[in-house]
């Protein structure tokens, strides 16, 4: 027996901070929201892939979480980032270990996110 099928992914993560969460997604990184909750908001990475945030008091420092967001287009987006005055930890590197060129940046709550190509795309 086959388990039934996964439509969409949604990654949810925390922040105290909302309106600042909200601006880095929306201006900077020019996600699409998809859905406005009032305390959570869902951004769509692609059709079936989504990432949400929702508003609570009381966090921990955060999760040891890397957001990777995978493109083609590597040093386009450190560029881009880099025009809109964004802080990153690194330019963009080949890392052989992982076959992947990639760099890290923070978002305004101290996630880790990791703008990523891979030399062998990954496929179905």
């Amino acid at each position: 027996m086959l388990p039934p099928p996964i439509k969409q992914n949604i990654t949810f993560l925390y922040t105290q901070d909302l309106v600042t969460t909200r601006h880095f997604y929306e201006q900077n990184l020019k996600l699409k929201l998809v859905r406005d909750q009032g305390d959570c908001v869902i951004y769509a990475l692609n059709e079936a892939s989504f990432l949400g945030f929702c508003k609570r008091q009381v966090i921990q420092e955060p999760a040891p979480v890397i957001i990777t967001l995978v493109s083609n287009a590597v040093e386009e987006w450190y560029r881009f980032l880099q025009h809109l005055g964004v802080e990153t930890e690194s330019a963009p590197q080949h890392n052989p270990k992982y076959q992947i060129t990639h760099f890290f940046l923070r978002d305004p709550n101290g996630y880790k996110i990791e703008i990523q190509a891979f030399d062998d795309p990954l496929n179905l």
